[in-house]
């Protein structure tokens, strides 16, 4: 080896340990900081405001000063109004950065206080900073290196002024003692006022006597039910251990038979079912093969808890005589797995218990400003790109920045911002799904939250432009590069609106919904229906777009522009209907696939004179289903005004069926709240033809005078009700972080929407007399939240492995040093300790006030023995 070598190799050796070092310095100093937030206050000199801060202790040797690192967080997002000794910026959606003040110096062993207010109230714990990382800049403000903050903490939100959002929230403070007075009208009811089924059937007959399945026995069926027999005796035997054999055909010695007939139950066929259970066996016979799936569902929840805890065989089934048909044709859960992913698994765990409770469709929200979650053939992009989040240098990149909490790297541990669904996989769900009659329908969200999509096709335009071939590039882009339009949404992004001009935009849509097409069909089915977003265009798009400045100047024709702009353009009017515009052309192009296009409401609105949003009628009659998310804000008649209009429609009301929206405003229950708060009892008390008599309160707590408040409010015209298809209840991703999460979110609130999709109508949803119908309302929920509790809980921690579902924790009072406990769910255990331990399933069982003579730790627990979040009470 010559010395010229020897120089360089020694050199090369000299600048890898040197760097190695100063990586294990960076390290050192994040590791030796530890930093805490703290919410301050909400009751600011500002309505509407919140402060907080930072206390950032320096454990280590050496200074933190005030050049080369930044701290990045995640944050629900809220603007930034001031802060003190360091800068915080909003960069995008909820990505925030922390960057130092000339001057800025903490000493070693040293603390800091960094303090900022910011614009909304923040009342929950997943309000606060998320996924915090340090970088370190070079002298040229180089990224050198991207740390994770590990010693990191939130101090909890105890006092007043972090319990409310500011001096307009009017819900009561939360503490054991104000859900002790919500639960004081629960009472225990016998077991014969237990509902057997939920959603309850149309017509249901007790008889006397109990039918016992054995091993051995025979499922008769008819050709064409082979998926509903090999379904019921998958099940029984997972539940069970019962296994039975199947018999392709009726007659004979069968136990069970399985069947279709012409049957009508309240007129209607379609999902309606017979089900007869007596000493000569089970029958089940349905209008189509749906029905019978919804009979063996009937069937199985007939199995009593016992059969859960106890896997009794045999299995015994109460005579009984059931004739059941769904209220609403249109049943649905939604879920985005695009804020945050979820695995396959996840989902066929949701299907399954979807398809327990009576529900037919899916709405699988895959793509978003976060994240991209399907595979599609020809878009690697899609995945590469979309499917992942990561650091980047600024917001700009071709690339997905950290969101919720992902941190800095793509697949991190505990984070949940990159994955997706491979083609193969994805035609499994759908398989699943339709094992289950439950028709999956895909969504892709324009022109707003496009974000992903529009990253992921810039990386494709610099890929192809970089090879020099700049059709290619320009094929799927999906922006004007001259855009200087200033808007931020209602997630607070900048830049996630497509362009509405662009021949290329429609071509990428267009691609998409053929590649998902094809994988339907792969699976065997017809994709019929799709969603095509169109909620939430931030005011300032397009505003600055020499592409869209040119359209509008144009006259109806064809475009003195390139292919970048439509060939044939039709009459758009202004700015403010530019979405209308872009709907249209879109529709055409969906209708000539045959797709039945389902919609947020804001696709059917356009701006009147005034400049109000109004109905739409353009684009009724022609398959487009707009569901209905707003009952409480500025348009709370909106539902009924396009069903009167002719639209079919979906109610997805916020105040109902909101699953994403917290349980209650204990800062330590996860979930969002900007709408309120939505538990159970919400989405079970619901009338679809007047939801202003079940509307009790503001956003912001305030009860509402029902008469008054809604007075002037738009009603449904009894010939219109029939445009109500049905009803869809919603799961947003922002604060569902893995399996476990999204289940405790669902469960049970799933099964108080389940009643008020399939049931027949509740007497009291046609009582004038509100007094009348909030007493009938509270009978027929103490019944209902029995049964939860008796009988579902059981079945949900059996099911599939088990469920994570939620038990609120219980009430307390405390009154002349005498403790008194009780539950929202009558009919769980409440247990206790005395010596500081952790209460467990055998803990002292709480039957009668005691006296509090020192600290006590309490639970609720159902029958599975899983419990509730600890209650500690202190004399």
């Amino acid at each position: 080896m010559n010395k010229s070598n020897t120089y360089f190799l020694l050199l090369g050796i000299f600048i890898f340990f040197t760097s190695c070092q100063q990586e294990e310095s960076w390290q050192n100093t994040v590791n030796q900081l530890h930093l805490e937030w703290e919410l301050v206050s909400n009751f600011t000199e500002e309505e509407g405001q919140f402060e907080a801060r930072f206390i950032i202790e320096n454990k280590g040797n050496d200074p933190l000063e005030d050049e080369g690192w930044a701290l990045f967080f995640n944050m629900s997002p809220r603007m930034i109004v001031s802060s003190t000794k360091a800068d915080i910026t909003h960069i995008n959606g909820d990505w925030y950065k922390l960057s130092p003040r000339e001057g800025f110096y903490l000493d070693a062993g040293k603390q800091m206080e960094i303090s900022y207010t910011g614009i909304e109230g923040v009342i929950k714990e997943t309000d606060a900073p998320m996924g915090l990382y340090m970088v370190f800049y070079g002298a040229e403000d180089q990224e050198l290196a991207t740390i994770p903050v590990s010693n990191w903490e939130v101090r909890p939100f105890e006092r007043k002024e972090q319990l409310l959002r500011g001096a307009m929230d009017e819900e009561n403070t939360y503490s054991p003692a104000s859900q002790f007075n919500a639960n004081e009208k629960m009472e225990p009811v016998s077991s014969s006022e237990l509902l057997p089924i939920i959603p309850s059937p149309y017509h249901m007959e007790k008889g006397a006597g109990t039918f016992e399945i054995e091993s051995g026995m025979t499922i008769a069926f008819q050709e064409g039910l082979e998926n509903e027999a090999a379904y019921l005796n998958e099940k029984l035997e997972s539940l069970t251990g019962v296994n039975l054999a199947s018999n392709a055909g009726q007659g004979g010695e069968a136990a069970i038979s399985l069947a279709i007939a012409d049957i009508r139950i309240d007129g209607k066929k379609k999902e309606a079912y017979q089900l007869e259970i007596s000493g000569d066996g089970i029958t089940i016979t349905g209008g189509d093969a749906a029905g019978v799936f919804y009979g063996v569902q009937s069937l199985l929840a007939l199995m009593g808890p016992e059969v859960y805890l106890n896997e009794s065989s045999p299995v015994g089934l109460p005579f009984v005589y059931i004739e059941d048909v769904p209220r609403f044709g249109f049943r649905s859960l939604h879920v985005d797995v695009a804020r945050n992913f979820q695995t396959k698994e996840t989902i066929r765990k949701t299907l399954d218990m979807m398809a327990h409770y009576k529900l037919n469709h899916f709405l699988f929200y895959t793509s978003e400003d976060e994240g991209w979650r399907v595979e599609i053939p020809g878009l690697p992009e899609l995945t590469t790109v979309g499917g992942q989040r990561q650091h980047v240098d600024g917001m700009d990149e071709a690339a997905l920045h950290p969101a919720y909490g992902s941190g800095p790297e793509a697949y991190g541990e505990g984070s949940h911002g990159s994955g997706f669904y491979s083609r193969e996989e994805f035609i499994d769900i759908l398989e699943y799904a339709r094992d289950r009659h439950i028709t999956v329908i895909p969504e892709l969200n324009f022109p707003g939250h496009a974000r992903a999509a529009i990253k992921s096709m810039e990386a494709r335009y610099l890929k192809y432009m970089k090879a020099g071939d700049e059709a290619a590039a320009e094929e799927y882009r999906l922006i004007d590069p001259n855009d200087q339009s200033e808007y931020l949404s209602a997630q607070a992004y900048k830049d996630n609106v497509v362009s509405v001009v662009r021949e290329s935009t429609y071509r990428f849509y267009e691609k998409v919904v053929d590649e998902l097409m094809a994988m339907y069909a792969e699976a065997g089915l017809e994709m019929k229906k799709m969603h095509a977003g169109g909620d939430e265009v931030p005011v300032g798009s397009w505003t600055q777009s020499p592409m869209v400045a040119e359209l509008l100047e144009e006259s109806p024709g064809e475009s003195s522009s390139t292919e970048l702009l439509l060939e044939e353009l039709p009459d758009i009017g202004d700015m403010d209907n530019l979405q209308a515009f872009f709907f249209r052309e879109l529709l055409t192009r969906l209708e000539k696939r045959g797709l039945e296009v389902h919609v947020w409401e804001e696709m059917a609105l356009r701006r009147n004179e005034s400049g109000s949003l109004v109905p739409n009628p353009e684009f009724v009659g022609r398959k487009v289903i707009p569901y209905i998310w707003n009952n409480m804000f500025d348009y709370p008649d909106l539902g009924y005004q396009l069903a009167n209009q002719g639209y079919e429609v979906v109610l997805c009301n916020v105040s109902n069926f909101y699953f994403d929206l917290a349980y209650s405003n204990d800062p330590a229950e996860p979930g969002l709240y900007w709408a309120g708060f939505v538990d159970t009892r919400n989405a079970w008390t619901f009338a679809p033809f007047d939801w202003f008599k079940t509307t009790y309160k503001s956003s912001m707590g305030r009860p509402l005078d029902r008469k008054a408040a809604f007075e002037d409010m738009e009603r449904i015209f009894p010939e219109n009700e029939g445009n109500i298809l049905g009803m869809e209840a919603q799961l947003w991703g922002e604060t569902v972080k893995g399996g476990d999460m999204a289940e405790y979110y669902i469960f049970p609130k799933l099964l108080g929407f389940a009643e008020s999709a399939w049931a027949k109508e509740r007497n009291w949803e046609t009582e004038d007399n509100l007094e009348i119908m909030d007493q009938a309302i509270e009978n027929g929920w103490n019944g209902f939240a029995n049964t939860i509790a008796h009988r579902e809980y059981p079945k949900l921690s059996h099911w599939n492995g088990g469920y994570f579902y939620r038990i609120a924790p219980p009430g307390v009072k405390v009154e002349n040093d005498t403790l008194q406990v009780n539950v929202d769910f009558p009919g769980l255990e409440l247990r206790y300790t005395t010596d500081g331990s952790e209460p467990g399933p055998t803990s002292n069982l709480y039957e009668r006030p005691i006296p509090l003579g020192g600290r006590v730790n309490i639970k609720a627990f159902d029958m599975a023995g899983k419990g509730s979040k600890t209650v500690t009470v202190f004399p």
